[in-house]
């Protein structure tokens, strides 16, 4: 999938308030990261820190992300207050939202390195750090809680990144009108009105699903919430979908199109009865969006690139 986009995450058993006070709080990072450590207060959402991928001290900035169903924090660093290169969005979902009824929260995190920035040791030692890392989160949280060791939660996020040559107002217009869902969704057959946000429709077994769709605006970027009802099963499927510009994500006014980054959530040992039944749905289904919002924009070319986003001249 995409090369410049990297996500990791974990359930961990605390509330949704514990999690997202903890990490809105940027000297909470000396606890759990391997060697980010808050140095100097800047204002009230920055601090001047040591880093674990820079022989360099950077500049941690602090947003929160607010919707009506889950929430989060973005963090940003940079070797300049306001001028940030790194940026990372981390979401905290409710168990429920994900479907299961553990007490806790599925935590996501998803992190950009633009090819002109990136290092060697950064991208060799990526998986490691942010793996370990979150490992650490989960216990500083899960101790809070009470907990000696750590929980394992029923389900697991999976996602699906990939590139898209497009700006982000043609692409958020047109993920983000349900009437053009069938157009570019994989098993999916218009059953009727779309309008509202709301759609009725038929998968490929013929089974009647309703699609819900809410666009949340995030200031530089865009989340679109799918819900897929299952009314007559009684089952919801949730996927989300990321729509970053290159330009936000990697800290470079001059890279083009945006990162298209899905995530969903998939019950350990049980495959869902209905809707995607793998990643691999997913991953086609970027595809198909992928070529559809890039001829909507006229760059034909960038498709046979592939799924990554290439600085302009190793385009």
């Amino acid at each position: 999938m995409e090369s410049n986009t990297f996500a990791t995450s974990t359930y961990i058993a605390t509330s949704p308030e514990a999690a997202v006070e903890y990490l809105r709080d940027l000297r909470n990072l000396d606890e759990w990261t391997l060697y980010s450590r808050m140095v100097e207060q800047v204002d009230e959402n920055t601090w001047r820190g040591t880093a674990s991928g820079y022989q360099h001290d950077l500049f941690y900035h602090a947003r929160p992300i607010e919707t009506p169903l889950f929430r989060g924090v973005e963090w940003h660093c940079g070797f300049e207050p306001g001028k940030y290169f790194q940026c990372y969005p981390a979401v905290v979902f409710p168990a429920p939202y994900v479907g299961s009824d553990e007490p806790g929260v599925y935590f996501h995190w998803l992190s950009f390195i633009g090819p002109e920035r990136r290092t060697p040791m950064i991208m060799q030692g990526i998986d490691y750090v942010h793996t370990a890392e979150i490992r650490s989160l989960k216990g500083a949280l899960e101790r809070k809680a009470g907990l000696k060791a750590a929980a394992r939660g029923r389900f697991e996020i999976q996602t699906a990144s990939i590139f898209v040559d497009a700006p982000l107002e043609l692409s958020a217009g047109y993920l983000g009108d349900i009437r053009n869902l069938a157009e570019w969704a994989y098993f999916i057959k218009p059953d009727g009105e779309a309008e509202g946000g709301k759609g009725r429709f038929t998968d490929e077994y013929g089974q009647p699903v309703e699609v819900e769709l809410r666009s949340h605006d995030c200031f530089n970027y865009v989340i679109l919430e799918f819900a897929h009802h299952y009314r007559e099963q009684g089952y919801t499927q949730r996927n989300l979908m990321f729509l970053v510009p290159c330009a936000y994500a990697f800290g470079n006014p001059k890279a083009k199109g945006c990162i298209q980054h899905r995530i969903a959530f998939f019950e350990k040992g049980a495959p869902p009865p209905h809707g995607k039944l793998q990643l691999q749905d997913y991953g086609a289904e970027a595809m198909s969006l992928k070529r559809r919002l890039e001829e909507k924009a006229g760059n034909l070319a960038s498709f046979g690139r592939g799924m990554s986003y290439l600085p302009e001249g190793e385009a």
